[in-house]
């Protein structure tokens, strides 16, 4: 079950954190992997390492923010390959209130985490018509439904991608693309050990039990537990589910009283 034995899928922001955890993944799973991704170099050692443990990964240097990126990036790999997934992976953090953050941080916010998004929706969304199929999973956040502190553009942009994927399903029933997306809590990856190094120097640890303890179940989650629900959201197991969230945040949502 939950195999994507030929699948070719795009992941952005698809070699580090999370992004990285659905790609080894999905490679795992018989997939055809891209990787969109900014830093070129890192991709490339990242598909390398998938190609050596027997799987399939190919790296393209994309700013998801600048259309004519993704457009080219999408081109190239339509003229050999069809494409029957996308995950809207890539994002970047923010921390401030509506007050803080300043024009240059929310437009920067904006422009990778909602444009970035609807940057790979319109490349892909005709491709995905054409073929008379495609699955697109995006990424958003338990911020998109809940009241953070301090994540004032954050939670905007996660707010954008929930509402971008519920009408994206209901655009596009008729032409067989389903459309979902995960909220993740807070999840252990290289951005919130270099968040809690810069911000609290000295108090790594304090502050790493901290912030895991805000999570109910007592600890942050695993990239490859997110992983692994992208690869049945994408498997032809979920052929039923479109227009749908899924929370997965140790409690976060529902057991914090």
């Amino acid at each position: 079950m939950f195999r994507l034995d030929n699948k070719v899928a795009v992941i952005t922001g698809g070699a580090s954190g999370i992004g990285l955890a659905i790609s080894r993944l999905f490679a795992q799973q018989g997939a055809i992997v891209h990787i969109f991704e900014l830093n070129i170099d890192q991709a490339e050692r990242e598909a390398d390492l998938i190609n050596a443990s027997g799987g399939e990964a190919y790296c393209h240097q994309v700013d998801v923010s600048k259309q004519k990126d993704v457009q080219k990036a999408i081109s190239r790999i339509t003229k050999e390959q069809k494409i029957d997934i996308l995950v809207n992976n890539a994002g970047i953090a923010h921390v401030g209130t509506a007050e803080t953050t300043t024009e240059t941080d929310f437009e920067k916010v904006f422009n990778v985490n909602v444009k970035g998004v609807y940057n790979c929706l319109n490349a892909i969304i005709p491709h995905f018509k054409a073929n008379g199929k495609g699955v697109i999973l995006n990424m958003a956040s338990i911020a998109a439904t809940l009241g953070l502190p301090d994540r004032f553009a954050y939670s905007m942009s996660k707010g954008a991608v929930l509402t971008m994927t519920l009408q994206v399903a209901r655009d596009y029933l008729k032409n067989n693309i389903r459309c979902n997306s995960i909220s993740p809590a807070r999840v252990h990856t290289p951005f919130v050990d270099g968040f809690i190094k810069k911000n609290y120097p000295g108090k790594e640890a304090e502050m790493f039990d901290k912030l895991s303890k805000t999570q109910p179940i007592g600890r942050m989650a695993k990239p490859e537990e997110i992983g692994a629900l992208a690869v049945y959201l994408c498997s032809d197991e979920a052929a039923f589910i479109t227009g749908s969230d899924y929370v997965i945040d140790g409690g976060f949502t529902k057991l914090n009283n």
